[in-house]
Formats: C-alpha cells, structure tokens, sequence
C-alpha cells in the first residue's frame, strides 16, 4: 500500500462542507428525489460512497456502477437482483488516497462493470478520486452526516476542483523527502 495524498489539517475543516447539492430530508424524501434526479438526468454512471447511502440506494431500487464502502455500518452491500458484481478489496488508512485505491475505482469505472470496493480503512476522501475519474455527467453520491445526501454531478468544473483539492494535499512522497533533508 503507498499513500498517494494526504489530507492537510486547513482541509479537514473544508471536507465537512459539500462537495455537491446538498439533499436534505428523510430518508424517503432523500431518495425519491434522487430517483427524480436519475430519472430526469440520466447519468451515465451512479457511483455511491459511504456504507448507509449505498444502502439506501439499493434498497430504493437505484443500483450504482460504483459502490465505495467501508463496512462499518454494513456487513453485507446489497447488490442489484441477477446482477454480476466484483468485489475489490483495498486498504486506505483515514486521512488519506492511496495509489491502491485510486486504481481500483478507475480500473472500476473503466470497466463499467457492478463493483463494490471495499475499503479497510476510511472511504470519505475516495469521493474525490471518484469524481475525477467518472465519466462526465455521472452522479457521485455520499452521505452528509445529519442532513441527507450529497450528489456531485461529474462536469469538467468538479473534476477540476478534485484535481486542485489533490493538488493541495500533501503528497506523502513529499512529506517522507522532507522528512530526510
């Protein structure tokens, strides 16, 4: 495992703050209007990060291409019914994108093929690896804590703010070369 990013503690602040559109609600009204958003929009791709919004997705009958998950609050990720679904395993410690993890979720969307990751570690910060490598109009969904769900519509806008949030985090590479100078 090589840790690719590292977050900076001026980001951990600014992670709690959506990434995308906000969805505020129960979780029937979280997820009849993201059906309303899938049905209306038709992303090329749903990629969900997160244990409980995964879920919930399933279970309200939106099936992701991408499912990005951790465990801890699921033992078993439902998968569409029939559906043929890889699983992937990758280590990715908290606070961190390893090369490991970013692989897998482009070799994922690349393949365009049911696929659950499953993180040991934390998945949180994958959701900006998922944007970046998505294809454009696709959803990226996770969850928000106490407020309902966030859904990142892929434009070449987002996939350039992934990239520049990267761009800001300390590379671990950096850090172990200062570490010896």
């Amino acid at each position: 495992m090589t840790v690719a990013y590292k977050i900076t503690p001026k980001q951990r602040t600014l992670f709690k703050e959506p990434f995308g559109a906000l969805i505020q609600g129960t979780f029937e009204e979280t997820m009849a209007k993201m059906k309303q958003l899938v049905t209306s929009e038709k992303p090329p791709i749903v990629v969900s990060v997160g244990d409980v919004v995964s879920r919930n997705l399933h279970e309200y009958k939106i099936h992701p291409l991408l499912t990005v998950i951790d465990g801890k609050f699921l033992r078993n990720q439902p998968s569409p019914s029939g559906a043929d679904v890889d699983t992937v395993r990758v280590v990715n410690p908290q606070g961190t994108i390893t090369e490991e993890a970013i692989a897998a979720i482009k070799e994922a969307l690349e393949k365009k093929k049911h696929t659950h990751i499953v993180v040991e570690g934390e998945e949180d910060l994958l959701v900006i690896t998922a944007v970046l490598y998505a294809p454009l109009g696709s959803f990226v969904v996770y969850g928000q804590p106490h407020s309902g769900i966030v859904v990142v519509k892929v434009s070449a806008e987002k996939k350039a703010e992934a990239q520049s949030l990267l761009n800001d985090m300390k590379s671990f590479e950096k850090l172990n070369k200062q570490k010896t100078v």
